[in-house]
Protein backbone atom coordinates (compact mmCIF):
# COMPACT_ATOMS: atom_id res chain seq x y z
CA UNK A 1 0.00 0.00 0.00
CA UNK A 2 1.42 3.28 -0.77
CA UNK A 3 1.79 5.41 2.44
CA UNK A 4 2.79 8.75 3.27
CA UNK A 5 5.38 10.17 5.71
CA UNK A 6 3.12 13.39 6.43
CA UNK A 7 -0.01 10.91 7.58
CA UNK A 8 -1.00 10.32 10.91
CA UNK A 9 -0.52 7.47 12.32
CA UNK A 10 -3.16 5.58 12.23
CA UNK A 11 -1.98 3.75 15.64
CA UNK A 12 -2.09 7.18 17.37
CA UNK A 13 -5.97 7.76 17.33
CA UNK A 14 -7.68 7.58 21.09
CA UNK A 15 -11.08 7.64 20.39
CA UNK A 16 -11.68 9.03 24.29
CA UNK A 17 -8.89 12.31 23.45
CA UNK A 18 -10.61 14.44 21.18
CA UNK A 19 -11.67 18.10 20.62
CA UNK A 20 -15.24 17.88 21.58
CA UNK A 21 -15.89 20.23 19.07
CA UNK A 22 -14.58 18.13 16.43
CA UNK A 23 -13.24 14.85 15.35
CA UNK A 24 -10.36 12.75 13.84
CA UNK A 25 -11.42 9.97 12.25
CA UNK A 26 -10.25 11.51 8.98
CA UNK A 27 -8.23 14.34 7.55
CA UNK A 28 -9.16 16.52 4.97
CA UNK A 29 -8.20 15.63 1.30
CA UNK A 30 -9.08 17.83 -1.67
CA UNK A 31 -10.39 15.15 -4.17
CA UNK A 32 -8.58 16.79 -7.11
CA UNK A 33 -5.08 16.28 -5.24
CA UNK A 34 -5.59 12.24 -4.77
CA UNK A 35 -3.37 9.66 -6.77
CA UNK A 36 -5.63 7.88 -9.18
CA UNK A 37 -8.72 5.04 -8.13
CA UNK A 38 -8.35 2.67 -11.02
CA UNK A 39 -11.90 -0.15 -11.01
CA UNK A 40 -11.84 -3.44 -12.45
CA UNK A 41 -11.79 -3.25 -16.43
CA UNK A 42 -11.23 0.38 -17.01
CA UNK A 43 -14.41 1.68 -15.62
CA UNK A 44 -14.87 4.83 -14.20
CA UNK A 45 -18.06 4.11 -11.99
CA UNK A 46 -18.37 1.68 -9.47
CA UNK A 47 -22.14 1.57 -8.84
CA UNK A 48 -23.60 -0.66 -6.01
CA UNK A 49 -27.91 -0.16 -4.80
CA UNK A 50 -28.08 0.23 -1.23
CA UNK A 51 -31.27 -1.94 0.36
CA UNK A 52 -32.01 -0.76 3.15
CA UNK A 53 -33.99 -3.86 5.17
CA UNK A 54 -35.07 -3.04 8.11
CA UNK A 55 -37.47 -3.59 11.09
CA UNK A 56 -39.20 -0.62 13.36
CA UNK A 57 -40.31 -1.23 16.90
CA UNK A 58 -43.89 0.17 17.06
CA UNK A 59 -43.82 1.69 20.36
CA UNK A 60 -41.09 4.15 19.02
CA UNK A 61 -41.55 6.82 16.38
CA UNK A 62 -39.30 6.92 13.26
CA UNK A 63 -39.62 7.70 9.61
CA UNK A 64 -43.04 8.64 8.84
CA UNK A 65 -45.20 9.65 6.37
CA UNK A 66 -47.74 11.89 8.62
CA UNK A 67 -46.19 13.22 11.34
CA UNK A 68 -49.35 14.13 13.30
CA UNK A 69 -49.70 10.75 14.85
CA UNK A 70 -46.36 9.76 14.86
CA UNK A 71 -46.03 10.25 18.66
CA UNK A 72 -49.04 7.71 19.49
CA UNK A 73 -47.92 4.30 20.14
CA UNK A 74 -49.38 2.35 18.46
CA UNK A 75 -49.47 4.17 15.08
CA UNK A 76 -50.69 2.23 12.73
CA UNK A 77 -50.79 4.56 9.51
CA UNK A 78 -47.13 5.00 9.87
CA UNK A 79 -45.73 2.18 10.90
CA UNK A 80 -47.95 0.07 8.33
CA UNK A 81 -46.35 2.49 5.76
CA UNK A 82 -42.88 1.26 7.01
CA UNK A 83 -44.01 -2.24 7.12
CA UNK A 84 -45.34 -2.45 3.54
CA UNK A 85 -41.34 -2.76 2.77
CA UNK A 86 -40.75 -6.11 4.01
CA UNK A 87 -43.99 -7.74 3.12
CA UNK A 88 -44.56 -6.27 -0.36
CA UNK A 89 -42.35 -3.75 -1.37
CA UNK A 90 -39.00 -5.89 -1.33
CA UNK A 91 -41.06 -8.70 -3.62
CA UNK A 92 -41.18 -5.71 -6.14
CA UNK A 93 -37.21 -5.12 -6.07
CA UNK A 94 -36.02 -8.77 -5.86
CA UNK A 95 -37.97 -8.73 -9.06
CA UNK A 96 -36.03 -5.86 -10.43
CA UNK A 97 -32.96 -6.63 -9.57
CA UNK A 98 -32.76 -9.64 -10.97
CA UNK A 99 -33.97 -8.38 -14.34
CA UNK A 100 -30.97 -6.10 -14.46
CA UNK A 101 -28.62 -8.32 -12.87
CA UNK A 102 -27.96 -6.64 -10.11
CA UNK A 103 -27.03 -7.54 -6.08
CA UNK A 104 -27.73 -5.53 -3.63
CA UNK A 105 -25.51 -4.62 -0.48
CA UNK A 106 -27.92 -5.07 1.90
CA UNK A 107 -28.06 -2.82 4.90
CA UNK A 108 -29.63 -5.09 7.59
CA UNK A 109 -31.33 -4.99 10.79
CA UNK A 110 -30.39 -7.96 12.61
CA UNK A 111 -33.94 -8.18 13.97
CA UNK A 112 -34.92 -8.72 10.37
CA UNK A 113 -33.00 -11.99 10.65
CA UNK A 114 -35.59 -13.90 12.77
CA UNK A 115 -38.60 -11.77 12.02
CA UNK A 116 -38.44 -12.36 7.98
CA UNK A 117 -36.21 -15.42 7.53
CA UNK A 118 -37.71 -15.58 3.58
CA UNK A 119 -35.91 -12.14 2.87
CA UNK A 120 -32.51 -14.01 4.04
CA UNK A 121 -33.04 -16.35 2.42
CA UNK A 122 -33.90 -14.70 -1.28
CA UNK A 123 -30.18 -12.74 -0.63
CA UNK A 124 -28.28 -15.69 -0.26
CA UNK A 125 -29.55 -17.35 -3.22
CA UNK A 126 -28.42 -14.08 -4.99
CA UNK A 127 -25.37 -13.70 -3.47
CA UNK A 128 -25.97 -10.42 -1.80
CA UNK A 129 -23.73 -8.82 0.19
CA UNK A 130 -24.60 -7.91 4.08
CA UNK A 131 -24.17 -5.05 5.92
CA UNK A 132 -24.40 -4.54 9.60
CA UNK A 133 -27.28 -1.91 10.41
CA UNK A 134 -27.98 -2.00 13.62
CA UNK A 135 -30.54 -4.15 15.65
CA UNK A 136 -33.44 -2.75 14.41
CA UNK A 137 -34.09 1.57 13.46
CA UNK A 138 -35.45 2.30 16.32
CA UNK A 139 -32.35 2.34 18.82
CA UNK A 140 -29.48 4.13 17.93
CA UNK A 141 -25.84 3.87 19.49
CA UNK A 142 -25.10 7.11 19.59
CA UNK A 143 -25.04 7.57 23.85
CA UNK A 144 -24.24 4.50 24.56
CA UNK A 145 -20.94 3.66 26.91
CA UNK A 146 -18.02 1.77 25.52
CA UNK A 147 -18.95 -1.74 26.98
CA UNK A 148 -22.77 -1.51 26.03
CA UNK A 149 -21.79 -0.33 22.74
CA UNK A 150 -19.37 -3.34 22.75
CA UNK A 151 -22.07 -5.84 23.28
CA UNK A 152 -24.35 -4.17 21.24
CA UNK A 153 -22.30 -4.66 17.89
CA UNK A 154 -21.26 -7.74 18.29
CA UNK A 155 -24.55 -9.12 18.88
CA UNK A 156 -25.90 -7.40 16.14
CA UNK A 157 -22.64 -8.56 14.12
CA UNK A 158 -23.08 -12.17 15.60
CA UNK A 159 -26.86 -12.30 14.27
CA UNK A 160 -26.41 -11.44 10.95
CA UNK A 161 -23.30 -13.72 10.69
CA UNK A 162 -25.48 -16.66 12.23
CA UNK A 163 -28.48 -16.20 9.75
CA UNK A 164 -26.51 -15.44 6.46
CA UNK A 165 -23.89 -17.56 7.08
CA UNK A 166 -21.23 -14.85 6.57
CA UNK A 167 -19.73 -11.97 8.72
CA UNK A 168 -20.41 -8.35 7.45
CA UNK A 169 -17.47 -6.47 6.51
CA UNK A 170 -19.34 -3.19 6.53
CA UNK A 171 -21.24 -1.13 8.58
CA UNK A 172 -24.32 1.34 8.51
CA UNK A 173 -25.32 2.47 11.71
CA UNK A 174 -29.70 3.14 12.28
CA UNK A 175 -29.97 6.86 10.70
CA UNK A 176 -26.19 6.96 10.26
CA UNK A 177 -25.27 7.05 13.66
CA UNK A 178 -22.40 6.24 15.35
CA UNK A 179 -20.06 7.17 18.39
CA UNK A 180 -16.79 8.61 18.73
CA UNK A 181 -15.42 4.88 18.97
CA UNK A 182 -17.76 2.76 16.50
CA UNK A 183 -15.49 2.80 14.05
CA UNK A 184 -12.67 1.25 16.37
CA UNK A 185 -15.17 -1.43 17.76
CA UNK A 186 -16.61 -2.33 14.66
CA UNK A 187 -12.22 -3.66 13.89
CA UNK A 188 -12.18 -5.27 16.67
CA UNK A 189 -15.00 -7.22 14.88
CA UNK A 190 -13.88 -7.67 11.83
CA UNK A 191 -15.20 -5.06 10.02
CA UNK A 192 -13.51 -3.29 7.32
CA UNK A 193 -15.75 -0.50 6.58
CA UNK A 194 -18.35 1.77 7.07
CA UNK A 195 -21.16 3.85 4.73
CA UNK A 196 -22.06 6.68 7.27
CA UNK A 197 -19.58 9.36 6.26
CA UNK A 198 -21.46 10.61 3.54
CA UNK A 199 -18.91 13.28 1.87
CA UNK A 200 -17.02 11.83 -0.69
CA UNK A 201 -17.20 10.07 -4.15
CA UNK A 202 -14.54 7.83 -3.36
CA UNK A 203 -13.84 5.68 -0.59
CA UNK A 204 -10.97 6.87 1.48
CA UNK A 205 -9.42 5.10 4.47
CA UNK A 206 -10.17 6.19 8.48
CA UNK A 207 -7.44 6.60 11.30
CA UNK A 208 -8.31 3.19 12.41
CA UNK A 209 -6.10 0.28 11.16
CA UNK A 210 -7.78 -1.23 8.24
CA UNK A 211 -10.56 0.86 8.20
CA UNK A 212 -12.72 2.90 5.05
CA UNK A 213 -15.24 5.11 4.38
CA UNK A 214 -17.43 4.04 1.65
CA UNK A 215 -19.79 6.52 -0.23
CA UNK A 216 -23.43 5.99 0.65
CA UNK A 217 -25.87 9.17 0.04
CA UNK A 218 -28.74 10.71 1.56
CA UNK A 219 -29.33 13.20 -1.46
CA UNK A 220 -29.67 9.98 -4.40
CA UNK A 221 -32.18 8.27 -1.45
CA UNK A 222 -35.74 7.45 -2.12
CA UNK A 223 -36.70 8.44 1.11
CA UNK A 224 -35.47 12.29 0.67
CA UNK A 225 -36.32 11.79 -2.75
CA UNK A 226 -39.97 11.25 -2.18
CA UNK A 227 -40.50 11.62 1.53
CA UNK A 228 -38.66 14.92 1.83
CA UNK A 229 -38.89 16.62 -1.30
CA UNK A 230 -41.80 15.18 -2.73
CA UNK A 231 -40.71 14.54 -6.21
CA UNK A 232 -41.89 12.85 -8.72
CA UNK A 233 -41.26 8.95 -10.55
CA UNK A 234 -39.99 11.07 -13.85
CA UNK A 235 -38.12 13.37 -11.50
CA UNK A 236 -36.29 10.13 -9.83
CA UNK A 237 -35.05 8.69 -13.14
CA UNK A 238 -33.99 12.12 -14.34
CA UNK A 239 -31.56 12.33 -11.06
CA UNK A 240 -30.59 9.03 -11.60
CA UNK A 241 -29.53 9.79 -15.24
CA UNK A 242 -27.90 13.18 -13.86
CA UNK A 243 -26.26 11.71 -11.07
CA UNK A 244 -24.42 8.93 -13.18
CA UNK A 245 -23.66 11.24 -15.88
CA UNK A 246 -21.80 13.63 -14.04
CA UNK A 247 -19.62 10.82 -11.87
CA UNK A 248 -18.75 9.47 -15.33
CA UNK A 249 -17.41 13.10 -16.44
CA UNK A 250 -15.61 13.89 -13.22
CA UNK A 251 -13.84 10.07 -12.94
CA UNK A 252 -12.25 10.57 -16.48
CA UNK A 253 -9.04 10.47 -14.46
CA UNK A 254 -9.91 8.67 -11.18
CA UNK A 255 -13.07 6.34 -10.57
CA UNK A 256 -15.93 7.78 -8.41
CA UNK A 257 -18.58 5.36 -6.57
CA UNK A 258 -22.13 5.90 -7.41
CA UNK A 259 -24.69 4.53 -4.76
CA UNK A 260 -28.38 4.42 -5.02
CA UNK A 261 -30.10 4.31 -1.61
CA UNK A 262 -33.48 2.58 -1.64
CA UNK A 263 -35.88 2.12 0.95
CA UNK A 264 -38.77 -1.05 -0.24
CA UNK A 265 -41.88 0.91 1.50
CA UNK A 266 -40.91 3.84 -0.49
CA UNK A 267 -39.38 3.28 -3.65
CA UNK A 268 -41.45 -0.16 -3.98
CA UNK A 269 -45.12 1.41 -4.14
CA UNK A 270 -46.93 0.47 -7.25
CA UNK A 271 -46.88 3.59 -8.96
CA UNK A 272 -43.12 4.23 -8.39
CA UNK A 273 -42.10 1.19 -9.32
CA UNK A 274 -41.67 1.18 -13.16
CA UNK A 275 -39.78 4.88 -12.35
CA UNK A 276 -36.89 2.03 -10.66
CA UNK A 277 -37.20 0.14 -13.30
CA UNK A 278 -36.28 2.74 -16.07
CA UNK A 279 -33.65 4.38 -14.15
CA UNK A 280 -31.68 1.06 -13.16
CA UNK A 281 -31.96 0.28 -17.06
CA UNK A 282 -30.02 3.49 -17.49
CA UNK A 283 -27.58 3.06 -15.22
CA UNK A 284 -26.74 -0.99 -16.66
CA UNK A 285 -26.46 -0.09 -20.37
CA UNK A 286 -24.26 2.99 -19.93
CA UNK A 287 -20.61 2.43 -20.76
CA UNK A 288 -17.85 2.02 -18.18
CA UNK A 289 -19.58 1.33 -15.04
CA UNK A 290 -18.40 -1.72 -13.02
CA UNK A 291 -22.27 -2.87 -11.16
CA UNK A 292 -20.61 -3.88 -8.01
CA UNK A 293 -21.49 -4.34 -4.05
CA UNK A 294 -19.99 -2.42 -1.33
CA UNK A 295 -18.32 -5.29 0.07
CA UNK A 296 -16.29 -5.74 -3.65
CA UNK A 297 -15.54 -1.84 -3.72
CA UNK A 298 -13.98 -1.55 -0.03
CA UNK A 299 -12.29 -5.49 -1.34
CA UNK A 300 -10.97 -3.71 -4.67
CA UNK A 301 -9.40 -0.56 -3.10
CA UNK A 302 -7.84 -2.18 -0.19
CA UNK A 303 -5.94 -4.52 -2.26
CA UNK A 304 -5.60 -3.06 -5.48
CA UNK A 305 -6.55 0.58 -5.07
CA UNK A 306 -3.51 2.69 -4.24
CA UNK A 307 -4.65 6.00 -4.81
CA UNK A 308 -7.16 6.06 -1.01
CA UNK A 309 -4.33 5.37 0.71
CA UNK A 310 -2.05 8.58 0.00
CA UNK A 311 -2.61 12.62 0.12
CA UNK A 312 -3.22 12.65 3.71
CA UNK A 313 -5.62 10.01 3.99
CA UNK A 314 -9.73 11.16 4.28
CA UNK A 315 -11.74 12.97 2.21
CA UNK A 316 -14.21 16.03 3.08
Amino acid sequence: MRTDPTDHDPTDHDPTDHDPTDHDLFDYSPIVERPPIHWPGGARVAFYVGVNVEHYRIDRPSTSLFPGTAHLVPDPLNHGWRNYGPRVGIWRLVDTLDRHGLRASVLLNSDVCARYPQIIAAGRERGWAWLAHGKNNSTFQADMPIEEERHYLTDVVETIERATGRRPRGWMGPALTETFRTPELLAELGLRYVLDWCNDDQPYPLRVPGMLSVPYSVELNDVTLFAGRNLSGPDFVRIVADQLDQLHADAAGSGRVMALALHPFVINQPFRHKYLDQALEYVVNHPDVWLTTSDEIAEHCATEGPGITGGGGAGG
